[in-house]
């Protein structure tokens, strides 16, 4: 063989293997071969699941939501500011214990004296309150983003964190409520006080089923980022509550020792509210004092669709679609809210018999 047959033998195999490459390359790069996305859970965002149990909107216990999600209550979203941890609830289906309401809601897996320290922060923003209910209903169109919930005894909530706005207002409220630890065995008589931190406390109500307050001038916007702090010390609940834009807002309750003991210390809020509906008990002289406490967090709907006739605080009498979890989602009768960041710390303690913490165990 010639010089110059080889030659052209040697450029025809290096052509062919550029052929052969730059044709791997195009069928790499193909379109139509989708790369497989991982999965981003709630538990990639806020890593601190292992603290909690989480309950559905269908009223389900998920466990500790390590790596899981759900299309219809619980996952994840991104916008502009980060990913954030999406928890949604109808105004019906089927509800956890004896709640008339449903909830996507972590609850702590240990209880805490209130002698202990304990905190819980949250960055949070509401996304949707129900798109129905009846106005003169103190719980329409509102949603519990954070509590302290009892373990014990009548097992009541000294503290809710409520978001509320009325339907074609722009602006909603938030507000914080103390529910009593009611003397005696008889919870029916139980009642809770609520005090305003941005815009209009829980008594602010229509005057018609479909006729709303004024809008609060210095409230909360849907999709507006805000902040609360709630850390229990020595008996005492401190709250904070920030948002860009707003005056940070803090309040102190005692948790041990009630301010409510007699019928002369019922507040004149709640002779409006409750009383008239037979909610007139008195509190036990130290409170919560001797009751497991734990913290909860999520979104905790408050609208339903039961009859104000059985409540007119608790009943909403809101658009449900026979429990159609879709239907709901389609016309704005559910709460959704995102949370971006989130923290717990209960100080180093033993367990003790009841299954809480305590200081001195």
């Amino acid at each position: 063989m010639n010089k110059t047959n080889i030659t052209l033998l040697s450029r025809g195999l290096v052509l062919g293997i550029f052929l052969l490459l730059n044709s791997c390359s195009n069928t790499a790069k193909d379109p139509s071969q989708k790369e497989t996305q991982k999965i981003v859970y709630p538990s990639d965002i806020i890593s601190f699941f292992n603290h909690w149990n989480l309950i559905l909107g269908d009223g389900s216990n998920a466990g500790q939501a390590i790596d899981i999600e759900h299309e219809d209550f619980f996952y994840t979203a991104k916008d502009e500011q980060g990913d954030w941890v999406v928890y949604k609830a109808p105004n019906a289906g089927d509800t956890h214990g004896t709640s008339n309401n449903t909830r996507t809601e972590l609850a702590q897996l240990k209880k805490w004296s209130p002698v202990t320290d304990a905190k819980l922060t949250a960055k949070l923003k509401v996304m949707n309150v129900s798109s129905t209910g009846d106005a003169r209903v103190a719980a329409s169109y509102a949603v519990v983003i954070g509590q302290i919930h009892s373990a014990d005894g009548h097992e009541n909530e000294p503290l809710k964190i409520f978001y509320k706005k009325f339907p074609g207002h722009t602006k909603g409220s938030i507000f914080w409520h103390y529910e009593i630890n009611t003397a005696g065995d008889d919870n029916s008589k139980r009642w809770d006080y609520s005090t305003a931190v941005w815009g209009h406390d829980f008594s602010v109500v229509g005057t018609e089923e479909n006729s709303y307050p004024e809008e609060p001038e210095e409230g909360i916007a849907l999709e507006e980022e805000l902040s609360y702090e709630i850390e229990v010390k020595e008996g005492i609940m401190y709250l904070t509550f920030t948002s860009e834009g707003h005056e940070t807002k803090t309040f102190t309750k005692n948790l041990i020792e009630s301010a409510y003991t007699t019928t002369a210390d019922i507040p004149q809020q709640t002779q409006d509210l409750f009383v008239p509906i037979g909610q007139d008990g008195v509190e036990r002289e130290n409170a919560y004092a001797e009751e497991g406490l734990f913290f909860k967090l999520g979104s905790y709907n408050q609208t339903n669709g039961k009859s104000p006739e059985v409540n007119k605080n608790w009943c909403s009498g809101a658009e449900t679609h026979g429990g159609n979890v879709q239907k709901q989602y389609e016309d704005g009768n559910y709460a959704e809210v995102w949370f971006k960041e989130a923290s717990i710390y209960v100080s180093d303690a033993a367990v003790s018999n009841k299954g809480y913490f305590t200081k001195n165990d």
